[in-house]
């Protein structure tokens, strides 16, 4: 096995840029999310309405992802980014003018998640999409890994800031500071050297969407790891939802609490995200991705009993070295996936098939949302991770076993590149 700088792809002048811009406004993004979280409880103290503000947020990432990778396939990316960065910036502050004013509700707080989830719906596949226009296939593996680094980084320091922030001044300010965050991704985007020349698809955007949407379904290995994605996404990754309530009603911890516990997940996923860039000479590897799942979801698993029928759990001792390694085994599986769709998709499809990603990721969160929110609120957050995490690991070992038997038919019954792969090639 074969090691390499973890930073290798930083030696392309844009996506050094893009990666330190992201990184300033990731710190802002998190600390919204605390601020956002806290601000809900102390507006309506309800589990429930905390998993229906998460809900609104990705709702419109599910309806609008598809046509919004299609887009992202047609238009030049950078530019499309700046866009939906300018517009997520704006709704930052004024959430902050709102919340500093003292005139915020939880109407409000509803209204602009649901058009950030508008913004995100354009923004991630768009983004996410580009990055191969940056490094180019041979660093695309590391600057993957270096995209969940950064934004992991992001995760150790904006809930701790966040947490810190909140205590002395109130959550607006923390509103305020991630609109401010912004401006560092908008200039490193202004500044690059970019030579973009999209082709306009021939066969309609229904159609468009259609052929990517076919690719995958015919391509066993990549349709395995979109169901795990969207199974583990919407049961297992609701951390948003249920650290606060976790923090609050059963720890009895204020905002500093709860921002350490989001920056414990944060330290093992940047961990686990420095060491995949380690390893990225090797691409993609089967084995990691699933057994990085298989450990997710079981250690989820486990801390859902720790911290719900067995109170032994409840303490910092017991839950910071157990979302460590969450947060480990979570990066490693996200960003295995995602390098594993990138490199298995044909080029033109980028955008598609990173909107699939997207909506499977964050676009069935209001299910998940709403789900951990309903346990929690009847039973508790412990539950709730217990349910999700376990639920996760039997749908994984299913996946698992049906790819298995998948596979090997595909390669003896079926042509190596896909139909819809082909005739993607001729249309775009």
């Amino acid at each position: 096995m074969t090691l390499r700088s973890p930073f290798a792809a930083l030696r392309h002048r844009n996506f050094r840029l893009y990666w330190i811009g992201q990184c300033i406004s990731l710190i802002g993004t998190w600390m919204q999310r605390v601020a956002q979280s806290w601000l809900v409880l102390e507006l309506s103290d309800s589990p429930f309405l905390l998993g229906v503000v998460g809900a609104l947020q990705f709702t419109p990432i599910f309806f609008l992802a598809l046509p919004a990778g299609a887009v992202a396939d047609r238009l030049p990316r950078r530019k499309l980014v700046m866009a939906t960065q300018a517009a997520a910036m704006t709704l930052a502050f004024v959430l902050g003018t709102l919340t500093l004013t003292g005139r915020v509700t939880v109407t409000h707080i509803m209204v602009l998640a649901t058009l950030l989830g508008v913004v995100t719906s354009f923004d991630v596949p768009a983004r996410q999409s580009m990055i191969m226009d940056l490094v180019g296939r041979e660093d695309i593996l590391n600057a993957i890994a270096l995209n969940s680094t950064s934004f992991n980084v992001a995760r150790l320091i904006g809930p701790s800031v966040a947490g810190l922030l909140i205590a002395a001044t109130g959550t607006g300010w923390a509103f305020v500071a991630n609109g401010f965050s912004f401006l560092a991704v908008l200039v490193s985007l202004a500044l690059m050297d970019l030579d973009e020349h999209p082709t306009p698809g021939r066969m309609g955007l229904l159609r468009d969407i259609g052929a990517g949407l076919s690719f995958i379904s015919r391509t066993p290995a990549v349709l395995a790891v979109f169901l795990a994605a969207g199974i583990t996404s919407t049961l297992a990754m609701n951390f948003q939802t249920l650290l606060p309530v976790l923090a609050r009603q059963e720890m009895h911890t204020g905002s500093e609490g709860f921002g350490f516990l989001l920056s414990a997940q944060g330290a093992g996923a940047l961990a686990g995200a420095l060491a995949l860039a380690s390893l990225s000479t090797g691409g993609p590897r089967p084995r990691l991705l699933w057994g990085a799942l298989f450990a997710f979801t079981g250690l989820e698993t486990i801390l859902g009993l720790t911290t719900g029928p067995l109170p032994w759990g409840r303490s910092f001792a017991v839950l910071m070295p157990l979302l460590l390694a969450v947060g480990w085994t979570m990066i490693t599986f996200t960003a295995s996936a995602n390098s594993t769709i990138q490199v298995s998709v044909p080029p033109q499809m980028r955008g598609r098939a990173m909107s699939v990603y997207s909506m499977l990721m964050q676009g069935t969160g209001p299910l998940g949302s709403l789900f951990a929110g309903a346990v929690a609120d009847r039973w508790g957050a412990g539950w709730a991770f217990a349910t999700g995490g376990g639920g996760s690991l039997v749908a994984a070992l299913v996946i698992v076993q049906w790819l298995s038997h998948a596979s090997p038919a595909r390669e003896q019954g079926c042509p190596t590149s896909p139909p819809a792969a082909r005739e993607e090639g001729r249309a775009v």
